[in-house]
């Protein structure tokens, strides 16, 4: 299946998901990887490739690899230092990233399903240790700064959507608490997040509009984080 073949996820995928929740070891996965490669791996794969060439409109260098361990997370957990023994994730994650070839060191616009649930987000979830000063600095900037609170402020007029990422509950002690970006400087990761009940596009190729329309309306904090942390 190629990325012009998507046609959205079934009902297979989600049921997938929902008993593998209650059946979470090897023994049902085995029993069951089958319909993991067609129901969940296949439409992945070409959703990746469609989205991933929908969104270079808006992003030219967006990566999009239709592999796991790429632009798709892996199903199994790393259960070395969990107290949680479950062997697989209960989710699909997809992520489309640019500005680092470490996609978990950069800023993208990520795909998860999780029944019932969908989530959208654009943005980084941690900022890398290394980029957290520079961050810091474009926030607390008087042109990069106003730049970025026009863009939160658009972020939080969008229906449905939420910003995330703060961490700390004071204002580093380098920067002024007064500062009219001093919630910002309260973070470690910076992205919009929107979540809904599945929606009924999940099954066509209406998916991809869905997608699109929502990664594109917060695009904007994309574009200022890879300019300013990775430009």
């Amino acid at each position: 299946m190629s990325g012009e073949d998507f046609s959205g996820f079934s009902k297979d995928t989600v049921r997938f998901f929902a008993e593998l929740r209650r059946n979470n070891n090897r023994d049902w996965f085995e029993a069951h990887r089958e319909t993991y490669e067609m129901a969940v791996m296949e439409p992945s794969r070409a959703f990746v490739s469609a989205m991933g060439a929908r969104l270079r409109a808006i992003s030219p260098r967006i990566i999009a690899v239709p592999k796991v361990n790429k632009s798709i997370f892996r199903l199994n957990r790393d259960t070395r230092f969990s107290l949680d023994p479950s062997p697989y994730k209960t989710n699909l994650g997809i992520y489309f990233w640019e500005g680092s070839p470490s996609r978990m060191a950069a800023s993208g616009f990520y795909f998860h399903l999780e029944p019932p649930n969908m989530m959208l987000g654009a943005g980084v979830y941690m900022i890398p240790a290394q980029l957290l000063a520079c961050y810091r600095q474009a926030a607390a900037d008087p042109k990069k700064g106003k730049e970025l609170g026009r863009i939160v402020a658009m972020i939080a007029r969008l229906k449905g959507f939420t910003l995330g990422g703060k961490h700390y509950k004071r204002v580093p002690a380098e920067f002024d608490p007064s500062h009219p970006n001093a919630e910002l400087l309260k973070h470690t990761g910076l992205y919009a997040g929107f979540e809904t009940r599945i929606p009924p596009e999940l099954y066509s190729a209406r998916l991809l509009d869905y997608c699109f329309q929502r990664f594109k309306a917060a695009s904007p904090l994309h574009r200022w984080l890879v300019m300013n942390l990775w430009g």
